[in-house]
């Protein structure tokens, strides 16, 4: 590896080179899965399988949806589970004086 000398270079030119850097392994590993990869998928080919099937590439866990717990006062259409963020519709109706559990759907 070539030795620079780093001590005469502004602090500019020091983050644009560690920008740089930065870019230069993230492209290199890149680069590297995407040639192990075309090592490998002919193998998995070859026996019958999708390279994702064999590495479960779907990481995500999909979640259920949650039932609604809370219904508006006025249009029982929307809802909330109760999760989140409170919509404007409920802050506003607990600000009016309305309780929680009036809300909720039953």
């Amino acid at each position: 590896m070539a030795d620079c000398d780093l001590e005469p270079l502004s602090l500019g030119e020091l983050k644009k080179m560690q920008k740089d850097v930065a870019k230069a392994i993230a492209t290199f590993e890149d680069r590297q899965k995407a040639e192990a990869r075309a090592k490998v998928e002919p193998v998995a080919r070859d026996l019958g399988y999708s390279l994702a099937e064999l590495v479960g590439t779907d990481s995500k866990t999909k979640r259920a949806p949650v039932a609604p717990k809370y219904q508006h006062p006025e249009n029982p259409a929307v809802t909330w589970s109760g999760r989140g963020r409170k919509p404007q519709w409920f802050v506003d109706a607990l600000a009016a004086g309305t309780t929680a559990g009036d809300l909720e759907i039953r």
